[in-house]
């Protein structure tokens, strides 16, 4: 009879990171040995109770899931994702303006190019492509 594979909580961490960073579950099963039915499993218990749901072998301790350190994990991942999402929103910003500030550089060159050309000067045109 084949003995179980025991993997540590930080293994099935590492797991599910790996999972995230988009790395595919095959080869995240064959390293581990593990079946690929059992990451999805990871994954789906670090999506309803954070990263702490994750446990390592042996026996759960009852009532280890439900304290308030799981609590305050989800809310630091939630702060944390918030100041992401501002600091990625003020970088959003930050490029508008200087595609803005770009375009208009861009309408008083070209602005400049025409009225140097003056009037009765040869301007250049378009090729017909013929």
């Amino acid at each position: 009879m084949k003995r179980p594979v025991v993997i540590s909580a930080e293994s099935k961490r590492g797991a599910v990171g790996r999972l995230a960073a988009g790395e595919s579950a095959s080869a995240v099963a064959a390293d581990l040995k593990v079946h690929r039915q059992r990451l999805y499993e990871w994954q789906d218990q670090v999506r309803q109770g954070g990263l702490e749901a994750l446990r390592g072998p042996g026996r759960p301790r009852t009532g280890s899931l439900d304290g308030p350190p799981l609590k305050s994990a989800i809310l630091n991942e939630g702060a944390a994702a918030r100041r992401r999402i501002a600091e990625l929103e003020r970088k959003i910003g930050e490029q508008q303006g200087d595609l803005d500030f770009f375009r208009q550089a861009l309408r008083h060159v070209k602005a400049r190019q025409q009225m140097s050309a003056g009037p009765g000067a040869l301007r250049s045109a378009k090729s017909s492509k013929r």
